[in-house]
């Protein structure tokens, strides 16, 4: 079994460290000081506490999940008897190369060097290091102990061992992992969540429908029949030669636009980020920020409890 040490404690640090320990593996967390660790231990409770509301851990078993969590304030510490580590710090290429050059002189070649990153390309964050083989991406999503997926990006020099490692590591903590074989932009999720998202965005700009119309499109049609046939299997199941019908006339007139729609550059010039700010495309106050957050997290608990046959 790998032993698994977590460099970064904040959003999604906690949470994979939560992920490995819920599924059984001791886990070292890293954070800068102990006000970080005691700030992410407190938040790793709370979710706890919902796993148990929601039957997903037994009462008695809490204790043991946070057991198999051990927190450092020094990387040196964090990766002693460490096989398998993961950052999670802050998306910034040279912090990152920064933490790999300093992992790669302190561990064992064997050791395998994984990034969180959903943006950066292993290969360079692996540039500074004399082991770029044993450097992969496993890019959890968001919060990453109830989301399934976890994908695993080959740098240009990662080997084979690395990838087949790291998969059997996603699929021990109960994770569905994806191997993507080329490094690209975005990898696999993110491409096809900002595909959506970008005619979403010409739809509005066009006057087409209103953003909750839109949003309710998404909701109500194929946001039901994703969770079972993604693209490729709807496209058989409606036939292909349908989809090829409607792909030849469609496709010339989806948006092919290369940055975002002046209306959402327009809110972000505004200072309306969204739900941090209290308002974006919508008004967040405090009681749709909690109605929102509550069923987004309510219908994840759903689908881990289907996943695990409950």
């Amino acid at each position: 079994m790998e032993r698994i040490a977590i460099i970064g404690c904040g959003t999604m640090g906690h949470s994979i460290a939560l992920s490995a320990a819920w599924a059984g593996y001791d886990v070292t967390m890293h954070g800068i000081n102990v006000e970080e660790l005691e700030r992410a231990l407190v938040s790793i409770a709370s979710k706890l506490q919902v796993l148990t509301d929601n039957d997903l851990l037994e009462i008695e078993e809490v204790e043991s999940v946070k057991d198999r969590i051990t927190t450092v304030t020094t990387i040196d510490d964090a990766v002693k008897d460490a096989t398998f580590i993961i950052e999670a710090v802050p998306e910034r290429l040279k912090l990152k190369q920064q933490i790999f050059k300093q992992l790669d002189k302190l561990c064992d070649p064997s050791v395998i060097l994984a990034s969180n990153t959903s943006a950066i390309s292993p290969t360079d964050i692996a540039a500074k290091t004399t082991h770029p083989e044993r450097t992969v991406i496993t890019h959890f999503w968001h919060p990453a102990h109830l989301i399934p997926l976890v994908e695993v990006v080959r740098g240009s020099k990662t080997n084979d061992e690395t990838v087949k490692r790291s998969m059997a590591l996603m699929n021990g903590m109960n994770k569905k992992p994806i191997e993507v074989k080329k490094e690209v932009p975005g990898f696999v999720g993110n491409r096809l969540q900002f595909a959506l998202l970008r005619e979403a965005q010409h739809i509005l700009q066009e006057g087409i429908a209103t953003k909750e119309d839109i949003d309710a499109a998404v909701l109500y049609s194929i946001g039901r029949r994703l969770p079972v046939t993604g693209p490729f299997l709807s496209a058989d199941m409606g036939g292909l030669d349908v989809y090829t019908d409607i792909s030849n006339y469609l496709y010339k007139d989806l948006s092919n636009a290369n940055q975002s729609a002046a209306s959402l550059q327009e809110l972000v010039e505004a200072g309306e980020l969204g739900s941090k700010t209290g308002k974006g495309y919508y008004e967040w106050d405090p009681s749709f920020t909690k109605e929102i957050h509550s069923a987004r997290e309510k219908e994840l608990i759903r689908y881990v409890k289907q996943d695990r046959g409950g």
